[in-house]
């Protein structure tokens, strides 16, 4: 079988298969994959006409990945390879019934799952859980003057402004965050087809919003960054994003918290309407 590490050269091999893939898991990206390919070491696999993606969890367990949906044929596949591997991972939930126990087994880590929100949500924040967001929002809307454009070309340097000052405020270092592949993020914006947003707060850059479409009604956001001296910053840009999404678009994938506690508090508090659970499934 034949392997290569994961690089720019993929994308037009995988992008499209990926896309095809009846899920909205945040993996099943190739600008994901690729921004992330150090941490993970992903690689591409070459089985005949098929195509594997494989690396490793951020705990260290080894997987294959399908580049399609999956059916009977490639089940048997996949067993035949997890004698190479640990486990088959990201596995959708509906996907499970193909792979019955005994034969399999199924388990899955809450730092994997993703957050997803309606965009309906997202723009009004609506209810009293979300009483904090709408606060903060108005405040941020209240102490400064306030503009927000599309992340295109000529604001890049601004967007990389806010990450910098960003990494300073987290007080640890790049290797820590995700900084690294924001950085390459911005750099390749065109090249991994990823869009967003970016916000000013009194004529300054106060933060941006990048990401891309997962499925025709699923927008991944994959990174966003704001300035802890703005205040309601992030609750101003996620609303923002969220009223200005096409039509098309029902949800917002925030993606997973790493079993990050910070995270997962900051994910939770936006209350999200549906947790995709990311399945490992193993031979017995």
């Amino acid at each position: 079988m034949k392997r290569e590490p994961l690089d720019l050269s993929h994308r037009e091999l995988l992008a499209g298969r990926l896309r095809a893939v009846d899920t909205a898991l945040s993996e099943y990206s190739f600008a994901n994959l690729y921004l992330f390919r150090d941490n993970h070491r992903y690689e591409v696999l070459f089985d005949g006409d098929d195509v594997f993606v494989a690396g490793l969890t951020y705990d260290g367990a080894r997987f294959i990945m399908p580049a399609r949906n999956v059916d009977p044929a490639c089940v048997e596949r996949l067993a035949a390879l997890l004698a190479d591997f640990d486990i088959i991972f990201p596995v959708p939930e509906p996907w499970l019934p193909l792979f019955p126990a005994p034969r399999f087994a199924h388990a899955y880590s809450d730092g994997d799952t993703d957050y997803v929100y309606t965009i309906e949500k997202m723009s009004t924040y609506p209810g009293k859980k979300l009483h904090k967001k709408r606060n903060l929002m108005k405040q941020y809307e209240e102490l400064y003057e306030h503009e927000e454009f599309p992340l295109t070309d000529d604001r890049i340097a601004d967007a990389r402004a806010v990450l910098e000052e960003w990494q300073t405020d987290m007080g640890v270092p790049p290797r820590e965050t995700d900084y690294r592949s924001c950085v390459e993020a911005l750099e390749r914006y065109e090249d991994l087809a990823l869009c967003g947003g970016i916000y000013y707060a009194a004529g300054q850059p106060a933060g941006f919003i990048l990401g891309e479409e997962l499925d025709a009604k699923t927008f991944a956001l994959h990174f966003a960054k704001g300035l802890r001296r703005f205040k309601g910053v992030y609750q101003f840009m996620y609303n923002s994003f969220a009223r200005i999404m096409p039509a098309q678009y029902c949800c917002l994938n925030f993606e997973q918290d790493l079993g990050r506690e910070a995270l997962r508090q900051a994910k939770t508090s936006y209350v999200p309407d549906q947790l995709l659970r990311k399945y490992r499934v193993r031979l017995r």
